[in-house]
């Protein structure tokens, strides 16, 4: 995958997230097949324990895999509302000079603010520049879950 397909469009690298990457889905599968192998007997023995709906919770983990936006049509996100993104005027939110200002970015301004210093980065050093960069930081354990504001 490139590294331009783990940019959202509101310029978030999805490639810093464990939902996008399969983190938390590889985990969830190595966990479930622990606690199925050294745990089973909390299903006869510990009443305290729902270990039938604790199974059902990791199996969720397991096929609820993030697609990015760019390959899913959620409603919810504001950037998809965009005449610009929508008629793919702007790839991104990083490169339109409305970033600042504009009312489908509330969210992202808020949320990940230091998408401001990624504009200003892609504006110095160049797009290509600033994706290495993320993909970097990726392999190196950043994090958006880490990052974000809140």
């Amino acid at each position: 995958m490139s590294f331009n397909q783990k940019l959202a469009r509101c310029g978030v690298y999805c490639g810093q997230c464990r939902g996008f990457t399969e983190e938390v889905t590889d985990l969830a599968k190595q966990f479930k097949q622990w606690v199925e192998q050294d745990y089973s007997w909390l299903k006869d023995v510990e009443e305290s324990f729902d270990y039938e709906n604790f199974l059902k919770g990791l199996e969720w983990f397991i096929n609820s895999t993030c697609p990015g936006c760019r390959n899913s049509s959620e409603s919810w996100c504001d950037v998809k509302k965009c005449e610009k993104i929508q008629q793919d005027i702007v790839d991104n939110c990083l490169v339109c000079d409305e970033f600042a200002n504009c009312p489908y970015t509330d969210y992202q301004r808020n949320r990940y603010s230091y998408l401001f210093d990624h504009i200003k980065f892609i504006e110095k050093e160049g797009f290509d520049k600033f994706l290495e960069e993320e993909e970097k930081k990726a392999e190196e354990g950043v994090r958006i879950q880490d990052i974000r504001d809140y």
